[in-house]
């Protein structure tokens, strides 16, 4: 069985490669912008690179070619970094999902496994856990909700007008593990955050507010939804979350710090004015998405998967907070917190042999 998995480098990407690499008979090829290099190691080892910027024109045409033959692709790649310019995200995150969607068509690939997420939902409830036939429409206010709620309603057309092609739409909560320290450091707080402070295991002072309550899983867990999900024959969607729910009391008791009452409007107010002198990277819209996302229901999974998340939301979250404190990372470029270099487009790179390949 020949796999494809668009974004394979990054959290959940090299999460999946060490879950595929266990199964007998499965071939691997990833689609990254920026390839691994030769010296990587596992999980990026035997595996067939491929560079491509899937949002650049001409972007369907290669990834048919990469496609053609495979058994299922996972589109996993989406880009959340630079929030300041919202044309570089919607390039990747919608149009270069289209091209992914297209190229799957061209090249008659019967199965697509999307990433998709808890923040395709539109606004919902804090207090129950909501099934997938809650309204995929996004929260107002938050691109990245607003892209994959996009991106699902484009998968909704496809599905109706190519009703042979097998689509899951997987919808984790937060995905956590150690090595992704670096990664979502970078992503999320800044190099001017003292996360170092974070290896006493300690948090002074957590935030609270009655709806900044929210759901995390380990992507070794979120690796193993997908693996059932790429291997079997279901359809549809499946929210992927592991208990208990992370709710600011919970993580300050566990993390030795006190609670801070602030009210939404203060923490909206907070995040822009920090995010507009470039003090953090993290746009008003995820404070937004944080605030109205809902809690989801894993039971579809548990059933038609015979999923079981093995580490506890809590767990993921310590496991993180240790990898972000040790500037845990892999030999991956997003992984990795390497940059993209000057007059080296992607373009131009392309691996055809396993394992082989330049870094940039």
């Amino acid at each position: 069985m020949r796999i494809v998995v668009v974004g394979a480098s990054g959290n959940v990407g090299t999460a999946l490669l060490r879950r595929l690499r266990r199964e007998r008979g499965v071939e691997l090829a990833g689609v990254v912008r920026r390839l691994p290099g030769p010296a990587a190691g596992e999980p990026y080892d035997q595996v067939e690179w491929h560079s491509c910027d899937i949002g650049a024109p001409g972007a369907t045409g290669q990834l048919a070619e990469v496609f053609a033959g495979a058994d299922a692709v996972v589109h996993l790649a989406w880009q959340i970094q630079p929030s300041h310019d919202q044309r570089v995200l919607r390039r990747t995150n919608v149009d270069g999902s289209r091209a992914v969607i297209n190229a799957v068509l061209q090249a008659g690939v019967p199965a697509l496994v999307y990433a998709s997420s808890v923040g395709t939902y539109a606004p919902g409830p804090k207090d129950h856990p909501i099934s997938e036939r809650w309204p995929a429409t996004g929260v107002p206010g938050s691109s990245y909700s607003e892209h994959k709620a996009e991106v699902e309603a484009l998968l909704d057309s496809v599905e109706r007008d190519h009703p042979t092609l097998r689509v899951v739409r997987m919808r984790p909560g937060l995905i956590f593990q150690r090595v992704a320290g670096t990664e979502i450091t970078r992503y999320f707080l800044g190099p001017l955050a003292p996360v170092r402070l974070l290896r006493f295991g300690r948090i002074p002072l957590v935030p609270t507010n009655r709806r900044l309550r929210m759901q995390a899983v380990h992507a070794d867990d979120v690796a193993d939804a997908y693996t059932r999900a790429v291997l079997g024959d279901v359809r549809g969607a499946f929210n992927v979350a592991a208990d208990p729910v992370l709710t600011p009391e919970l993580v300050a008791r566990h993390f030795h710090g006190w609670t801070v009452p602030v009210a939404a409007p203060v923490l909206r107010a907070a995040a822009a004015l920090t995010w507009r002198a470039r003090l953090q990277p993290v746009d008003p819209g995820w404070v937004q998405l944080g605030l109205h996302a809902p809690l989801m229901s894993s039971e579809r999974a548990e059933t038609e998967l015979g999923w079981q998340p093995k580490i506890s939301a809590l767990t993921a979250l310590r496991e993180l907070f240790a990898g972000m404190a040790d500037g845990a990372h892999t030999a991956s470029p997003p992984m990795s917190g390497a940059r993209d270099l000057p007059g080296r487009p992607a373009a131009l790179l392309h691996a055809r042999a396993p394992g082989k390949g330049n870094p940039y």
